[in-house]
């Protein structure tokens, strides 16, 4: 079947529909586009579990504060529809703003839980609401049995399941591990945004993270020291400006001084002007 593309929500509702009649499941890939192979991990987790898989490419404005970098986030549409082409995605669903959120448009989901007042929701106060909205239209437009996102955004997976859960949406989120490059650095679309010695730069990152998981394996469970392994990694390289480290229970994100269950070790860095966001997930003995 030669991959569809569409712009309308309605006719992609209408389709989506279409295969559902036909009993065919539906996997859904949110993406913003500036597709890496980090996507194509989602893309092809979703094959594997679905009958028809629909990729979104679609840079969101309500998930941006004025002042970040909406305008210019990378957009390469036709060379994200190659790519997606290739993995055999069924169709591609790419709509502008304004079909997305037409006049007078006023209803959001607005997440109130403790999965959105912490890291990226301290620092990003809008950009919860703004994901859970198009998360939502985006499961609905689709149809999905089933929606695919990267580890890299952990809190927004956690957040996406709470949604799911507290509006019993019948579709099933699945988390597909971190695609790192060879340098460790976690791939993301903002990399594009780096220099040379910035991308280099940028590998303490997941170099800090390794430090502390290589402890945590020998036996380190104090938070407090797991965060400050991550820390003095970073603090060692000068093209480093940290955000927040910290470290809580996943997917609920509560406070931890003592890692006895499942917890997220996550970090936000500025290179040069690009933030970054990592992570890893510590498997505790609960």
């Amino acid at each position: 079947m030669k991959m569809k593309i569409f712009t309308m929500p309605e006719e992609m509702q209408a389709w989506a529909t279409a295969q559902k009649a036909a009993g065919r499941t539906i996997g859904l890939c949110p993406t913003m586009g500036a597709l890496h192979e980090g996507h194509m991990t989602l893309m092809r987790a979703a094959k594997e579990a679905s009958d028809i898989v629909i990729a979104s490419v679609f840079v969101n404005p309500t998930q941006f504060a004025p002042g970040e970098d909406y305008e210019k986030y990378p957009r390469q549409f036709r060379e994200d529809c190659e790519k997606l082409a290739r993995e055999g995605v069924d169709a591609v669903f790419h709509p502008e703003p304004a079909a997305m959120y037409p006049a007078g448009f006023g209803t959001y989901v607005t997440p109130d839980c403790a999965e959105t007042q912490v890291l990226e929701g301290a620092r990003r106060p809008i950009h919860f609401r703004g994901v859970a909205t198009v998360v939502t239209k985006l499961m609905n437009i689709t149809r999905a049995d089933r929606a695919f996102f990267g580890q890299k955004d952990a809190q927004q997976v956690a957040v996406v399941r709470r949604c799911v859960e507290d509006l019993n949406l019948p579709v099933q989120v699945t988390m597909v591990p971190i695609c790192r490059e060879e340098s460790g650095l976690a791939r993301s679309s903002r990399n594009a945004y780096l220099r040379p010695a910035e991308r280099k730069a940028a590998t303490v990152l997941s170099r800090s993270l390794r430090k502390a998981e290589t402890a945590f394996t020998a036996g380190e469970r104090s938070a407090e020291r797991l965060v400050a392994l991550v820390q003095e990694e970073l603090a060692g390289e000068p093209l480093a400006r940290v955000d927040y480290v910290a470290l809580r229970t996943f997917p609920g994100l509560q406070p931890v001084t003592e890692v006895r269950e499942t917890c997220l070790l996550a970090l936000a860095v500025f290179i040069g002007t690009t933030r970054l966001i990592d992570n890893v997930i510590l498997e505790g003995e609960a």
